[in-house]
């Protein structure tokens, strides 16, 4: 079931964020980024974010979050134990939803080079801009 995502959500999406094997990042390595559960709150309170979670049996599996204000896909992840179910497919389309919804025609996001990853988000229409430093810039159009 996918349903937008609350604040004490967090922590149940760190644990999902911080189990993926490809694109891993530790908590350590979130907040050397700036991204920790109360930066994400606050984005979340101010709009900045929106975030989605798919749940099975009660457990958040999966979590999508979109930056409205650029259009950017800012993370889509889902726990290895789920992979291949879908879940990812499904919030792609309900972040996907939303932006179009605020007028969006276009969304953006960035993933590791030579992931599973890339090959995700292209069999879903994505397109690459630029690989940099190690990242892979893909673009779509939402119509």
């Amino acid at each position: 079931m996918i349903r937008r995502a609350r604040i004490e959500d967090l922590t149940a999406i760190t644990q999902v964020r911080t189990s993926v094997r490809e694109n891993h990042l530790s908590v350590e390595q979130m907040a050397a980024r700036g991204i920790t559960e109360a930066t994400v709150a606050s984005a979340i309170d101010s709009g900045e974010l929106v975030a989605w979670v798919n749940e099975e049996a009660q457990t958040i599996v999966s979590f999508a979050m979109v930056e409205p204000t650029t259009g950017k896909l800012f993370a889509l992840f889902t726990h290895p134990d789920h992979e291949g179910h879908g879940f990812g497919t499904a919030l792609l389309k309900e972040a996907e939803t939303h932006l179009r919804s605020l007028g969006r025609s276009e969304m953006i996001l960035d993933t590791g080079e030579g992931t599973a990853a890339v090959a995700f988000y292209a069999k879903r229409g994505f397109a690459v801009t630029t690989v940099r430093d190690g990242d892979v810039f893909m673009i779509r159009a939402i119509v």
